[in-house]
Formats: structure tokens, C-alpha cells, sequence
């Protein structure tokens, strides 16, 4: 059975907050997606993890002046939003079912003709009737032909398209060629992912083959002004007046990651003292759970030459332009700084990199989110909890921000290694996409 979030990202970005940005907010990226689209190009948007793509994308999509300002070819865009975290299976017919989906559900809430609408319900009812990859790839493929026919032009935006490398085949990307080729050119594809297409997959996407299908996009760290725009959006929702310096010193500290931004802002609210200096500051967000999490994950997502190279870098050791060479990922997306004086984008990262100098043995009590991981799957012992129901019980605070599978996973382990340290008679079982459940060992 091919299971599909029937809610998705549709109904949330309508009211996003971003939307109100000033028409200014990071320009540079702006401007380079708005000309490729312009001329229908597709685009893979790249950047470290929880850096900002969706903040960047959700004031692009529904900014009103971003048409006219950074498109303007007076297209007639249809957009799609297709974000693969709604995926209960990381399989390729249910991505297709669900792209279909999407796209009907955008043509549901646009002013398309109701004879395209009706098109559209009705090849979905069809594939789901039918539960053919190959039918379902073709519905898909005949919608966008009626839409190109009606005078849209469709953009896709695959968001986390990351999340499916495990699966890809070239299969895949030969049907996601034939859907441009079928529209003319006259359709777009806008995927994010935290590695290029061609390292996420270099047996499916090769250069030769990426370099006459899509243009890479680095989405580097924001600007502070940038930043200092987001600041006051979340300052709002949750009913915060920081102080200038307090408000300036956690944007510096984030150093232009959306994520790090908003941790350390849900940190800050929790303080029942603020602190008077930047480097007090830094202090209290260090012992932060969720900040030291987002470290790890940062980390832990380079590969093992950019994790050589950028602690050489950390502690002021050369290294060659080779090594340099092969870590380049780490200056394209910024997480050293271009220039002579290249530095670490965040205080919080550079710290967590001299934690890894300096290890501490850690011992076998619970952390905060340990303790709450562990009490919830004892509540359920013996029974699969979803992820989802993880999240809600762990992670409530920062749900809305999205869990990130890593962080999960991570935190599961980590308890896994206590309770065997405590020889402890629980053991965790991971139940492959869906959660874990708790045991007692006989």
C-alpha cells in the first residue's frame, strides 16, 4: 500500500511568514534563481543542512513582488511544491503518486480552467485505481502536457530531494528527462539537497549528463541584515523583545544558519537570566542539547576529507591544494569563509570542533532528550512509535521547525549505547522508515 501525507507543505507556506520579508532578502540567491527560471533552466539548490533553504524558497514563492522583481518574463508560473519529508515510503511509485498529487492539489487552489482540474482528478483517481509506476509516471507526464497546452509553465520544487539518493536509479532520472523533453523545455525543476546531484548519486547523475540538465545553486550562510529580518520574524511568534546587543550577539553567534538562529532563540527564552556579553552568551547556548545535536549533525554530514580539512583548518594547520581541492564543499557552501582570512561561519560550529580536540568522556545518566526518548518508548513498550509520534513527544518545542531523520536516529543511538553501558535488559529495534520499539531481552 503506497501511503502519502494527504496534508504536505501547500496549506502551510499560503500563510508564510516570510512572505512579508523585504523584497531585498538575500538578493544574491534571489536574483540567480529568478534569471534561471526566467529562461526555464533547472536548478539544484545546495547547502549545509538547516542553513535556510526552505526560509530562502518559502519568501520566494509567496513574496508578491518576487515576480516581477526577479522572474519577470510575465509567465503565467504554475508552482508545485513537493516536499519529500510528506513521504511515509522512500520508494520511487510512491514519489511519483505523490508528485502527482501535488500538482493536482496546486491546480485545485489556482484559477486554472475546472475542465484541467477535472484532468487533473481524474488521471490521479486512475493511478491509484491502476498502482502502475510506469501508468503513473505517464499521468504525470500528460498533466504537465495539458498544463504547458493552457499557457502555464510549471515548476516543480522537490525539497529534501536528498532524502530519496538511497533509491534513485537511472531509470528515474531518464523519466524526469523525458518529462522536460515532452513539456518543449518548458518545464523546471528546482530540487534541494544538502550534496550536488552527482556526488548524492554518481552512478545515476553524472557531471556530463547534470551539465545540459540543471544548474547548481551554493546557498551559502546568510547576511546578518538577512538574519536580523528572520530574528524578528520568530521574536514575534513567540512573543519576544530581545535587547539589541542580545538580539545582535545571536545572530552574529548563529553565523548566517537559519537553524542555529532559531535554536538558540528558543534557547535564550528558556533563560531566566540573560547574559550581558557575547561570549557569556555563547557559554549558555553551548550547553544547549538541541544546539550541540545541530553540531553533530553538521559534522557528521561531511565526508571524512572535508572533516580532515576543516579541523586543519580549525587548529591553524596547512594543508595542500589537493587537500584543499578535495574539500572544496566546505568554502562553497561556506562553511569556511572565502578570502585570505577564512573562518569557521558560526561560533557554536567551531566550538563543537574544538570539543572533538578536547573529547569528554561522557557517562551513562540520561540527557534531557535522552530521558524524554527513553520514558516515551517505555510508555509503549513492546510497540512500533512512529517517528512522528517521537517528534511530538521529544522534540515539542521545535516540531514545527522539522526533525531531521539524522537527529533522530542520533538520539536513539545515543540512548541505545547508554542502556547497554547500564546493562540495562531494554534494547531498542529500529523498524526500517517507520520508528523503533522498545524490548526487554529475555
Amino acid at each position: 500500500m503506497c501511503q502519502v501525507n494527504q496534508t504536505g507543505t501547500i496549506g502551510a507556506m499560503k500563510t508564510a511568514s516570510e512572505s512579508a520579508y523585504p523584497i531585498s532578502f538575500r538578493k544574491r540567491e534571489a536574483t540567480t534563481l529568478g534569471d534561471h527560471l526566467r529562461h526555464h533552466n533547472s536548478v539544484v539548490i545546495i547547502g549545509m543542512k538547516r542553513v535556510g533553504i526552505s526560509n530562502f524558497l518559502r519568501f520566494f514563492l509567496h513574496h508578491r513582488q518576487v515576480p516581477a522583481t526577479y522572474i519577470k518574463n510575465g509567465a503565467q508560473l504554475l508552482t508545485v511544491i513537493v516536499d519529500l519529508n510528506d513521504l511515509v515510503e522512500r520508494e520511487i511509485y510512491p514519489f511519483w503518486v505523490l508528485l502527482l498529487k501535488r500538482i493536482v492539489d496546486t491546480l485545485e487552489q489556482s484559477k486554472a480552467p475546472e475542465e484541467l482540474k477535472k484532468a487533473g482528478q481524474r488521471l490521479f483517481t486512475e493511478s491509484i485505481q491502476l498502482k502502475d509506476l510506469f501508468f503513473t509516471v505517464d499521468c504525470v507526464q500528460k498533466l504537465l502536457g495539458q498544463l504547458i497546452d493552457h499557457g502555464f509553465y510549471p515548476t516543480l520544487f522537490l525539497l529534501r530531494f536528498d532524502r530519496l539518493s538511497e533509491v534513485i536509479t537511472p531509470e528515474f532520472f531518464g523519466n524526469m528527462q523525458r518529462l522536460k523533453d515532452a513539456a518543449g523545455q518548458r518545464l523546471s525543476f528546482i530540487f534541494t539537497s544538502f550534496r550536488p546531484l552527482y556526488e548524492l548519486r554518481p552512478d545515476v547523475f553524472s557531471k556530463s549528463s547534470l551539465s545540459v540538465f540543471s544548474r547548481d545553486l551554493y546557498m551559502t550562510p546568510a547576511l546578518p541584515i538577512d538574519m536580523m529580518t528572520i530574528l524578528n520574524t520568530l521574536q514575534s511568534r513567540y512573543n519576544l523583545s530581545l535587547p539589541k546587543t542580545v538580539a545582535e550577539n545571536l545572530v552574529t553567534l548563529s553565523g548566517g544558519h537559519v537553524q542555529y538562529l532559531h535554536l538558540a532563540l528558543l534557547a535564550v527564552k528558556k533563560l531566566t537570566q540573560l547574559a550581558q556579553t557575547r561570549t557569556e552568551l555563547l557559554e549558555q547556548l553551548l550547553k544547549d542539547e538541541e544546539i550541540v545535536l545541530q553540531s553533530e549533525e553538521l559534522y557528521a554530514s561531511l565526508t571524512k576529507v572535508e572533516q580532515e580539512v576543516i579541523l586543519k583548518h580549525h587548529r591553524g594547520l596547512p594543508f595542500s591544494q589537493e587537500l584543499q581541492e578535495k574539500g572544496r564543499y566546505l568554502w562553497e557552501t561556506g562553511m569556511i569563509t572565502s578570502g585570505k582570512k577564512g573562518i569557521i561561519f558560526s561560533p557554536l560550529f567551531e566550538n563543537y570542533l574544538h570539543r572533538i580536540d578536547t573529547p569528554v568522556q561522557g557517562g551513562t545518566e540520561f540527557t534531557k532528550k535522552e530521558h524524554l526518548l527513553f520514558s516515551f518508548l517505555k510508555t509503549h513498550e513492546g510497540t512500533l512509535c512512529e517517528r512522528e509520534d517521537i517528534v511530538s513527544a521529544v522534540w515539542p518545542e521545535t516540531a514545527e521547525m522539522g526533525i531531521s531523520d539524522w537527529a533522530i536516529d542520533r538520539l536513539v543511538a545515543r540512548v541505545r549505547g547508554k542502556l547497554k553501558a547500564q546493562k540495562s535488559s531494554y534494547g531498542i529495534i529500529t523498524v526500517i522508515t517507520r520508528g523503533y520499539k522498545l524490548v526487554r531481552s529475555n
